[in-house]
């Protein structure tokens, strides 16, 4: 999967992060923090701050340390909050440590590693991608829509649709 955007909850104000599939027909909508948003947001937008973020930090010492972020797989839901691994090579051993899949979005897109979400979860959560036409017709890019849009998409869609919170 990947990140196909970042949205504020209509109802709570709280960020989204967005994950679809190569297909398209597939979205998987995961609660967040502000802090991880934001820092999924200033890679997106290709922000460089002046000093290291968190996840900047961490992904230097993981490369500092010899290892490789290999893969973020997002690999079960319990209680609504979903349960992430994220998959580090180091030499010719495989390490494989538990994370908040917002850390390990964050991370996995600092390092070019795959996001990956079991069968199990994606059949627990996943919503159908409607389809979606911004006012410049580009179709169902998720950057492409403007917040007034979203608005009125996610204002329409039940609440059960996005139960699954972290």
């Amino acid at each position: 999967m990947f990140v196909a955007g970042l949205v504020l909850d209509p109802t709570t104000n709280s960020p989204i992060v967005i994950l679809k599939d190569d297909s398209g027909d597939t979205a998987l909508p995961i609660w967040l923090g502000l802090p991880e948003a934001s820092s999924i947001a200033a890679h997106l937008k290709k922000i460089t701050p002046v000093r290291p973020m968190t996840h900047d930090l961490l992904m230097t010492a993981i490369e500092a340390l010899g290892a490789k972020v290999v893969r973020l797989v997002i690999t079960g839901l319990k209680e609504n909050t979903f349960i992430a691994s994220l998959e580090l090579a180091q030499g010719d051993s495989m390490r494989i440590i538990d994370c908040r899949p917002s850390d390990g979005i964050a991370l996995a897109l600092r390092t070019d590693a795959p996001i990956l979400v079991s069968k199990d979860v994606l059949s627990q959560a996943k919503v159908a991608v409607v389809e979606m036409t911004s006012e410049d017709g580009k179709g169902d890019n998720f950057a492409n829509i403007d917040k007034d849009k979203w608005s009125e998409i996610l204002g329409g869609m039940d609440p059960d649709d996005f139960k699954y919170k972290m």
